[in-house]
């Protein structure tokens, strides 16, 4: 049976959104794994591979506090705590599918599998200012993704300056209409909420 990854990853949202308000009401009970297979039930037949919801929400809820750390420079007008659950979730979902990910999900295909998450579940402009902040992520983490060899880093070449390649449009998934990647700083107003 093949993996549907983004139905996994709407899982892994949802299940993160539930874990980290139940968090921050103090709630004794709150059980990540408890969150997840109620969430991957309704789902499981169709998912497929249940492994890779279970890891990406592990790795993400582990690593909150540096995500949240590194996305701060990346959207300087709008603490992390100001964003909305959901956008700081699939920021979060975001980097370290971009960051951590690289040999399995290719970096392009990470930003266009937030900003596809941030149009089906946040508000109206959030899809932009996820596709800013992590357009941002891409550059400053030296991406460069050659066609048929993956992702590799960015090395300096003449003049100290990386590939252009970090300007290219988002790929395409399941046929949806490509993203260009911004080439802003993501600090704009756009998905913030407090």
């Amino acid at each position: 049976m093949a993996s549907n990854r983004h139905l996994g990853r709407v899982i892994v949202l949802q299940s993160l959104y539930e874990y980290e308000l139940r968090t921050l009401a103090n709630d004794p009970e709150v059980d990540l794994d408890i969150i997840i297979a109620k969430n991957i039930e309704p789902y499981e037949k169709t998912l497929g591979d249940t492994e890779f919801v279970y890891n990406l929400a592990h790795n993400v809820r582990d690593n909150f506090v540096t995500l949240d750390s590194a996305l701060g420079p990346m959207a300087p007008d709008w603490p992390i705590s100001s964003i909305s659950a959901i956008d700081r979730n699939v920021l979060r979902m975001g980097l370290y599918e971009l960051s951590e990910s690289r040999e399995s999900v290719p970096p392009k295909v990470a930003i266009n599998e937030a900003v596809e998450l941030a149009k089906a579940f946040g508000s109206e402009s959030s899809s932009r200012f996820i596709n800013g902040v992590l357009g941002t992520a891409y550059k400053e983490l030296g991406i460069v993704e050659e066609e048929n060899y993956g992702p590799k880093k960015k090395s300096a070449d003449a003049g100290g300056k990386g590939s252009d390649e970090a300007n290219a449009p988002v790929s395409e998934r399941d046929g949806a209409a490509t993203e260009e990647i911004s080439e802003g700083t993501g600090g704009a107003a756009d998905g913030a909420e407090s």
